[in-house]
């Protein structure tokens, strides 16, 4: 058993009751220390806190890592979705282990850096030679010490079917199903400590077949893991169901058995208010992505509507190509800032988005012992210092996370353990890691090219 720690007397902490800080052992936060009292625990390690600000770890619920290596691509910008699309496909299709690993060590790193502590994955593209993505994937967040639900993504439905995607980055179904399955089996952990877990992501109506969306949902529930895709991202989208399909997204998703509480799904822009209701009544859940759907410009997710109606809303920052970030901190802003506008001063505050990206995006994965700071909840904890220009002369040391636009956590804890020290990650050598990662990013833009 590991010694206890009080992380003592924060600058401010965002749980009430814990003025004084939280005692944290064995992963677990095992007591709140409220104003004037001192902590019942003995025999004490503590870490002051006196200039952080401490706040739940942050949630990311939507992102395509591999996708770090295809930021502000000249041949994807100023497009909408689906020509955004056709333009990165040739170039996602290229892809080696060796890049991924890249890949998602710089996104798993940039996303730890915000504060992040636990984040899912939609991996869909498997170009010859990456039958082993998701490996790749769990395999760099070990390294890291990073939670993680890594979304076995798929797409069967190629142009030469009606799709969108081309026939490299597609495989059939039965190679998707054998290794989702695979994946299941090795690395899933179930209980509320678990570090890996699997979830199920066909890609979205436009790449993927009816048959597969449900032998895909009848695996999820076999095996008891949660399904994620994209849905009611773009008014495109929902013109191809209904051209292709013969009803409007959220009606093909039940059709495939996907309408219940272990459905999560990415954006959620266009549905009505009838549809909201349907997706609340089911306990399904929507992942935010402010910043994707700005620069791609799909619309807006009427977040406080989702709400108003009892749907549990959480962040996502997307993809890299389409965000060209993996900051949560910064998707937090972007999402205040952008609801906001939308709803008005009096509907959305700086505690409804930082809200969305702990105990909401902790509903999206079904893991309600993340994203808050309570006895019994995992220890995974954010720390910012308020040390930087941005926040002189900041009154509200929380408000300031968000309205000042925090970027880095000087600490992070995961499950009980510093796994960001001092603004940085232990033992990794983030300049070797660039040098890496660009090399990845030019080979594949300049194999594109010749082609």
């Amino acid at each position: 058993m590991s010694v206890p720690v009080w992380i003592k007397d924060p600058l401010a902490i965002h749980a009430a009751g814990a003025e004084r800080g939280v005692v944290v052992a064995d992963g677990r936060i095992v007591e709140l220390v409220p104003a004037g009292a001192t902590p019942a625990s003995a025999g004490l390690a503590s870490f002051d806190a006196g200039s952080h600000v401490v706040i739940p770890g942050l949630i990311n619920t939507h992102h395509h890592f591999y996708q770090t290596l295809t930021r502000a691509s000249p041949a994807a910008l100023d497009r909408t979705l689906f020509p955004w699309l056709q333009a990165l496909y040739p170039i996602w299709a290229r892809l080696t282990p060796e890049a991924l690993d890249a890949a998602a060590t710089v996104a798993l790193a940039e996303l730890l850096l915000s504060g992040c502590t636990t984040s899912t994955d939609h991996h869909y593209v498997f170009p010859a030679g990456l039958d082993d993505a998701i490996d790749i994937e769990v395999a760099a967040a070990r390294r890291l010490g990073m939670r993680t639900v890594l979304t076995r993504g798929s797409m069967n439905r190629s142009q030469r079917d009606g799709g969108l995607p081309p026939d490299s980055v597609v495989q059939d179904e039965d190679t998707i199903l054998a290794d989702s399955e695979r994946l299941i089996a090795r690395y899933h952990e179930a209980g509320p400590d678990a570090m890996t877990q699997i979830a199920l992501a066909p890609c979205s109506p436009f790449s993927v077949t009816t048959s597969l969306m449900t032998a895909t949902a009848a695996l999820a529930a076999r095996t008891g893991v949660r399904l994620h895709t994209h849905l009611a991202e773009t008014a495109d989208e929902t013109a191809f169901c209904e051209a292709t399909l013969g009803c409007r997204p959220l009606d093909y998703l039940e059709r495939c058995g996907w309408l219940h509480e272990r459905t999560w799904l990415a954006h959620g822009i266009h549905f009505d208010n009838a549809e909201i209701g349907r997706l609340a009544k089911a306990g399904t859940t929507v992942s935010h992505c402010p910043c994707s759907n700005q620069i791609l410009g799909s619309g807006h997710c009427p977040v406080c509507d989702m709400e108003d109606a009892g749907l549990r809303v959480g962040l996502g920052v997307d993809g890299s190509a389409s965000n060209n970030a993996s900051n949560l901190m910064q998707e937090v802003r972007a999402a205040f800032l952008l609801q906001r506008a939308r709803y008005g001063v009096e509907r959305v505050s700086h505690i409804d988005a930082l809200r969305w990206a702990t105990e909401g995006s902790a509903a999206c994965i079904g893991r309600p012992e993340l994203g808050r700071i309570a006895v019994g909840a995992q220890a995974d904890l954010a720390l910012f210092k308020l040390d930087s220009l941005r926040f002189s002369g900041a009154g509200d040391p929380l408000a300031a996370l968000v309205l000042a636009g925090a970027h880095t956590a000087d600490r992070v804890m995961v499950g009980g353990r510093w796994v960001v020290q001092d603004g940085a990650i232990p033992g990794l050598d983030v300049a070797a890691l660039m040098r890496r990662h660009n090399d990845a990013a030019r080979r594949l833009h300049a194999s594109w090219m010749i082609v």
